[in-house]
């Protein structure tokens, strides 16, 4: 077991022992109906510096067209979460399952945009060959780890969206704009890990 992986294994569990209670959703603009279940992979890796591996979705996809996210999609029948996001990274990137060291499923998010989704976090290895599927990624980077969990280097910004203000976080990596669910996603897995209070630690 490598260093990070305890690391962040021992932290990832310690955080879904204790409750939480300021994470984010945008549950409460979702339209009425059941929402399509979907898992995405939130891949660290191994290295001095880990950092988060991301992609930019071309801009002719029909959700979420042209934004940073995880790899990641709907569940297929008989999937679990895991699965899912396993499978996804895999048709995305050629992240292999078994080069994906599983730590756990967390918080769930609810979009506004029909979505239910789990993140999975994993390891993966520091030189593991990425081959993007041009149908569904238009490129990918690596963000650190550490500047990615640190709270002031979110910027709040507010939108009026479906009758109602809308709250959300941003932060411009290198050219590429990560917010949204992308970003939602990220710091709730950083107050779950309580990821500053830890490295101050």
């Amino acid at each position: 077991m490598s260093e990070l992986f305890g690391r962040l294994k021992q932290l990832f569990d310690e955080g879904h022992r204790r409750g939480t209670p300021d994470l984010l959703s945008d549950a409460r603009f979702a339209t009425a109906g059941r929402q399509a279940d979907a898992a995405v992979l939130i891949a660290v890796t191994e290295r001095e510096r880990p950092g988060v591996i991301l992609t930019r979705r071309p801009t002719t996809m029909r959700d979420h067209p042209g934004q940073v996210a995880f790899p990641g999609g709907k569940l297929e029948t008989g999937e679990d979460a895991i699965a899912a996001a396993l499978r996804e990274a895999q048709e995305e990137l050629a992240i292999t399952a078994d080069a994906a060291r599983v730590i756990g499923a967390t918080d769930r998010y609810q979009t506004g945009t029909g979505f239910d989704i789990t993140p999975v976090l994993a390891t993966v290895p520091p030189d593991i060959a990425i081959r993007p599927d041009p149908r569904e990624v238009d490129s990918w980077f690596e963000a650190p780890l550490d500047l990615l969990m640190k709270p002031e280097n979110w910027s709040a910004n507010e939108v009026y969206w479906r009758g109602a203000t809308r709250r959300y976080l941003e932060m411009n990596y290198e050219g590429f704009r990560i917010w949204g669910v992308t970003a939602a996603i990220i710091v709730n897995l950083s107050r779950r890990l309580a990821w500053v209070e830890a490295q101050d630690g």
